[in-house]
C-alpha cells in the first residue's frame, strides 16, 4: 500500500540522490514510452522537436511532485509560450509499476480548485493543458533516461516511495540537455529566456547538483518531515505575507477615500 509507513531511507541512501549530467548530455529520443492520453510513442515524438521542459515525477507521489508540476505549470504558462506549439511540457514516470490511469489521475486531478496538470484555471488554458504529455514506460525505458541525464533517484520499498531530485530538465529540440533548473524555483521572465535559448540550441553551464529532495512525508501520522515541512511552510508564509500586504494597502486606502 503506498506510504504505508515512514520515510526512512538512510542517509547513505540519500546522499546518492541527485542530478548531474555530462556536459554533451542528450536524451535517447527512440525510448520507447506510452503516452498516457495516445498510446504508444517514442521520446523523441513526445518532445516533438522543439525546445522542451521535462518532469520527471512520481505520479502516486505525496510530497513535492504536486506543488512541483503547479509551480512548474504557472510559471510556463506566464512565459507566453505555448506547450504543443512554442515549448513541449512533458512528464515522465519514474515508477515503472505506475500505470497510464495514475498519469491521468495527477494530470486531471481537480482536487482543491486545481485544473489539469495541477495548475490553476486563471493560470493556464485548457487548450495548453491539453498539450502537456504524461509518459509512462517500462524499468528499463526509465533506466536508459535518468542514466542519460545522470539523474539517479532511490526507491524506498517500506513505504512504497521515491526519493528523487526535483528538477526540470530543460532539453534542445536535438534532445541535448541544456539547462538543469529547479522547479520550485521558476519565473515567467527566466523560464521564457531560458526556453528561447534552448531552442536556438543554446545553454548554459549546468547547476551543481541538486539537493533539494522529494522525499520525506510521514503517510502513518499525516505529516512531513523537517526537509518538506520547511519547503512547505516558507511557500505558505510567502503566501500569507501576500495577503496581509494586500489587506494593509487597502486599509491605508479606505480612510482617504472615505474622507474625499
Amino acid at each position: 500500500m503506498p506510504g504505508a509507513g515512514l520515510a526512512r531511507l538512510a542517509q547513505n541512501d540519500l546522499a546518492r540522490v541527485g542530478v548531474t549530467p555530462a556536459s554533451d548530455a542528450r536524451v535517447p529520443l527512440g525510448l520507447a514510452f506510452t503516452d498516457a492520453e495516445s498510446g504508444p510513442t517514442t521520446l523523441g515524438t513526445a518532445l516533438g522537436e522543439r525546445a522542451a521542459l521535462l518532469l520527471p515525477v512520481d505520479y502516486t507521489c505525496a510530497n513535492v511532485c504536486d506543488p512541483m508540476l503547479a509551480m512548474t505549470g504557472a510559471a510556463l504558462a506566464a512565459t507566453g509560450l505555448a506547450p504543443g506549439r512554442d515549448v513541449s511540457f512533458v512528464l515522465v514516470g519514474l515508477d515503472p509499476r505506475d500505470d497510464v490511469a495514475a498519469a491521468r489521475r495527477m494530470l486531471h486531478d481537480d482536487g482543491g480548485g486545481r485544473s489539469k496538470a495541477g495548475v490553476s484555471e486563471a493560470s493556464i488554458s485548457e487548450a495548453s493543458v491539453s498539450a502537456v504529455r504524461a509518459l509512462v514506460g517500462t524499468a528499463p525505458a526509465v533506466a536508459a533516461l535518468t542514466a542519460a541525464l545522470g539523474y539517479r533517484f532511490v526507491v524506498d520499498r517500506d513505504t512504497d516511495s521515491i526519493a528523487h531530485p526535483a528538477a526540470a530538465i530543460l532539453l534542445t529540440p536535438e534532445g541535448r540537455v541544456a539547462r538543469i533548473l529547479s522547479p520550485l524555483a521558476l519565473n515567467g521572465r527566466d523560464l521564457r529566456l531560458a526556453l528561447i535559448e534552448a531552442g536556438e540550441g543554446r545553454g548554459s553551464t549546468l547547476a551543481d547538483r541538486l539537493t533539494l529532495l522529494c522525499y520525506g512525508y510521514d503517510a502513518v501520522r499525516g505529516i512531513y518531515t523537517p526537509l518538506i515541512e520547511r519547503i512547505l511552510s516558507l511557500a505558505a508564509a510567502a503566501t500569507v505575507l501576500a495577503i496581509a500586504l494586500g489587506v494593509f494597502l487597502l486599509h491605508r486606502r479606505g480612510p482617504g477615500a472615505a474622507g474625499s
